[in-house]
């Protein structure tokens, strides 16, 4: 069998230097988009800039800087779910719980299309990923593992 070959490009977000995350695999244009911080104009220019087409949007968890950009990501593909882990889902929408009412700042997302909990699978734009609950920076914090491709890809957040 071919191994599959994983892109993954990543823009930086200022003011945190965040990491979003923009994955697809080799011969497509359907990508996922993991973590995306307080610029997304940047994460829309290399979505367009390389021909893709966004399946889903992934949150490892929901602090400011890794959910700031899911309503713009979701202004421009309206029909592109929001993932999250179970536990942090109730931070997409509330300024307090995210922590950056503290800041001043009042991020809010639009409201999770899937949730993930610990074991569960889920796939977009041929992606296999697995979550995995790793609370302790953020009490819904998950990672996600794609085990399709070697060496095996871990998308962890912070």
């Amino acid at each position: 069998m071919p191994e599959t070959a994983l892109h993954v490009g990543r823009v930086e977000s200022l003011p945190f230097g965040e990491i979003t995350y923009i994955a697809h695999l080799d011969g497509r244009n359907d990508c996922v988009v993991i973590d995306p911080g307080f610029e997304p104009e940047p994460v829309i220019d290399y979505i367009e800039q390389h021909g893709l087409r966004p399946a889903a949007i992934l949150c490892t968890h929901g602090h400011p800087d890794h959910i700031a950009g899911n309503a713009a990501l979701k202004k421009r593909w309206p029909d592109c779910p929001i993932v999250i882990g179970a536990g942090d889902a109730e931070k997409l929408t509330d300024p307090v719980l995210n922590l950056s009412a503290a800041f001043g700042l009042r991020v809010t997302s639009p409201p999770a299309d899937r949730t993930l909990r610990d074991g569960d699978r889920f796939e977009a734009a041929g992606i296999e990923l697995e979550a995995y609950d790793t609370p302790g920076h953020s009490k819904g914090h998950i990672v996600l593992v794609c085990k399709q491709v070697s060496p095996w890809r871990v998308f962890g957040g912070d």
